[in-house]
């Protein structure tokens, strides 16, 4: 560019002019309608078909789920619209590093299979903070986690996916960012209504099947228009913006783009980082989180929950293929709006003047696919973002009633949690959008990397807790609530601080507190669970150790323990298979729901108004009148046994698994 003429020029290149935005075509959107009218016949079809006990209708095969079902679940619920939108943009803006998550994640999934299921199983135990109260007693751990659930679902979940659903919103039909958000939670109640909470763990392995084929469809779009893997890597570093401010720093691709291992003091994602704080955070989601471990639960036995997490880390080598590349090939086919450098140029291009990266997956989607299969991967990316919303606002609805309100007011009536739980939702749902202006400002503008950061502050106490629970007997309650207590009390001081001091934009002075600007969020990471770790350690060798009851067949080294206790009368008489997902405490949930109208049918007329009945249907209480036989209680994954031929087979398949895990590290690295 001429030096003469460059200071007039940023004003009249507005990226919006130079490259006109593609929408969506009428073709692209008769494939949305139809993909939307068969997810919905599916869930409406489920919803029918247990509707004699809607409550468990999701996991309706419960303790009859095959591995590939469990596996593509799994990853199902774990890449959701807001993945594609945050590995894509993260991959634009800084390179592959954060496949370093994918990375872990997969070593967190076996994990999940091969040592914390086996422990999940023998103490008979369907929900988290069930196990917490079998393992160390009282109510003060599971309300703790319940209200740290809602502060986790709220600022890392809900706000996060509304947000990355409305950018393929905004980006395919022109809308402003907050009516797509109100145009995305009416669509998401109207699926919830017709059958999305009853829609079977099925739906998720077709879902992941399209999925798959979009964005691997998408990959080879991505790289015949690049020129292959060697075309990206030239013309990655010559990314940039025109309308970038010469002489400045702000704009310009990583050095270190293509290595996952950066620098451990002045990177975005230190190796030290990833190494050691990366993983405590990875173990608290993959092998504590309510609705992962809950997937695998539903598995007919071990070997089939083993084979499920085994066909979903062999998926989580895709998303540096399927999300990253792709991302930072978006950058290098349209550096004028991805990799955009000047506020006011963002601001114009997607309403976010800390960058716009996270328009890198859209873009692509848009810009490159052929008529039809554009609208069936919008399609895919936006049901695959409510299908995780209706699972969280389900969640977090059942955890704050079951959980906290239940607990503030033990006599509450059916109908009174039923209405407080819906109520909570749209307060949920209420505190989520106005939350989305910091998510969209926070982080320069990586939405992965504002989840992880979010992530790193908050569940590294709870996963070294469960950690403690299950790998040291001498664990008891002061000891784990204690640890608890400090490691999230430091954790939520840190994100407070975050969001006092914000991180400037590229071309402003950075004047935040050194404890904020010098302490990586991996490196906190780390010291939270080394401060949880001692807190507990210390605390529980300096108290009473817990009685045998709290240790036996709830603990790695006592899981085999023969059982020397019948199950107290709680409220697990039924089935574990059939917990609403996600919720902290389903079971308590169902039994209020089955119970309270057996204990009034004698004094309440049968006779119901059509419209009565039909929202009795909706909200999964119709036929709760009728007489039905007592659940028998057995655990959908009963035994620790398997075939000798099979778990060898399995556990050769562990060993190529993390040899292929390794290699990649060691090849990105």
């Amino acid at each position: 560019m001429e030096s003469g003429i460059s200071s007039p020029e940023p004003p009249q290149s507005d990226p919006l002019e130079a490259f006109p935005q593609r929408r969506l075509e009428p073709g692209d959107i008769a494939v949305l309608v139809l993909y939307f009218l068969f997810v919905l016949a599916v869930g409406l079809w489920s919803t029918v078909r247990t509707k004699r006990d809607t409550v468990k209708g999701y996991f309706l095969a419960g303790g009859d789920m095959v591995w590939w079902p469990v596996g593509a679940s799994l990853f199902a619920s774990n890449v959701g619209s807001g993945h594609f939108v945050g590995l894509a943009g993260s991959g634009a803006a800084v390179g592959i590093s954060v496949a370093a998550y994918e990375f872990s994640g997969l070593f967190s999934v076996l994990m999940l299979a091969w040592v914390f299921l086996p422990i999940y199983i023998a103490g008979q135990v369907s929900t988290m903070p069930e196990y917490l109260r079998k393992r160390f007693g009282g109510n003060r751990i599971p309300i703790t986690l319940a209200v740290l659930y809602l502060f986790i679902y709220i600022f890392t979940k809900i706000s996060v996916d509304m947000y990355a659903g409305a950018i393929f919103i905004q980006q395919s039909l022109n809308l402003d960012l907050y009516l797509a958000i109100t145009g995305l939670l009416a669509i998401t109640a109207v699926y919830t209504i017709a059958g999305g909470l009853a829609a079977v763990i099925y739906t998720d392995a077709v879902q992941t099947l399209i999925m798959l084929v979009g964005a691997l469809t998408l990959m080879g779009y991505s790289f015949a228009a690049v020129g292959g893997m060697e075309g990206l890597k030239e013309k990655y570093f010559l990314a940039l913006a025109s309308n970038r401010t010469e002489n400045s720093s702000c704009g310009l691709p990583r050095e270190d783009a293509f290595h996952i291992f950066r620098d451990p003091v002045n990177s975005d994602l230190p190796w030290p980082g990833i190494l050691l704080g990366m993983s405590i955070p990875s173990l608290w989601y993959w092998c504590t989180d309510q609705v992962i471990v809950q997937r695998s639960l539903a598995a007919k036995n071990l070997s089939h929950a083993k084979g499920g997490s085994l066909m979903a880390a062999y998926l989580k080598v895709l998303p540096l293929f399927m999300m990253v590349f792709p991302g930072m090939i978006s950058r290098v086919l349209f550096p004028d709006q991805v990799a955009c450098a000047d506020p006011e140029i963002c601001k114009k291009v997607c309403s976010n003047p800390s960058g716009c990266s996270d328009i890198a997956y859209p873009k692509l989607v848009l810009e490159l696919l052929p008529t039809g299969l554009r609208g069936l991967m919008m399609a895919v990316m936006v049901a695959a973002l409510m299908s995780s919303l209706t699972s969280i606002f389900n969640s977090a609805s059942s955890i704050f009633t079951m959980d906290l309100w239940n607990h503030i007011r033990p006599q509450a009536s059916e109908k009174e949690l039923m209405i407080v739980g819906r109520v909570f939702v749209l307060l949920l749902v209420l505190v989520s959008i106005l939350w989305i202006p910091v998510v969209q400002a926070s982080q320069g503008g990586q939405l992965f990397i504002y989840i992880q950061s979010i992530s790193s502050y908050l569940q590294p106490p709870v996963a070294v807790v469960f950690i403690m629970g299950c790998f040291w007997k001498r664990t008891n309650e002061k000891g784990a609530f204690s640890g608890l207590i400090v490691g999230l009390a430091i954790g939520l001081i840190r994100l407070v601080l975050d969001f006092i001091y914000v991180q400037p934009l590229c071309d402003q002075t950075d004047e935040r507190p050194a404890v904020v600007k010098d302490v990586h969020y991996l490196y906190l990471s780390i010291i939270l669970s080394v401060v949880t770790l001692l807190t507990v350690s210390i605390v529980s060798w300096f108290t009473e150790p817990p009685s045998k009851e709290l240790v036996s067949r709830l603990t790695w080294f006592t899981r085999h323990d023969p059982v020397a206790r019948k199950e107290p009368p709680l409220p697990s008489t039924l089935p574990r298979n059939g917990t609403l997902e996600g919720s902290g405490t389903s079971i308590q949930l169902e039994t209020v729901q089955e119970n309270m109208p057996r204990t009034h049918s004698c004094d309440v007329t049968p006779k119901q108004s059509k419209v009565v009945k039909a929202i009795l249907w909706l909200c999964g209480m119709a036929g709760k009148d009728k007489e039905e036989p007592t659940s028998k209680g057995e655990p959908a994954l009963a035994s620790l046994e398997e075939k000798p031929f099979v778990k060898t087979l399995l556990d050769i398949n562990l060993i190529i698994c993390i040899s292929c895990a390794v290699f990649l590290w060691g090849y990105f690295a």
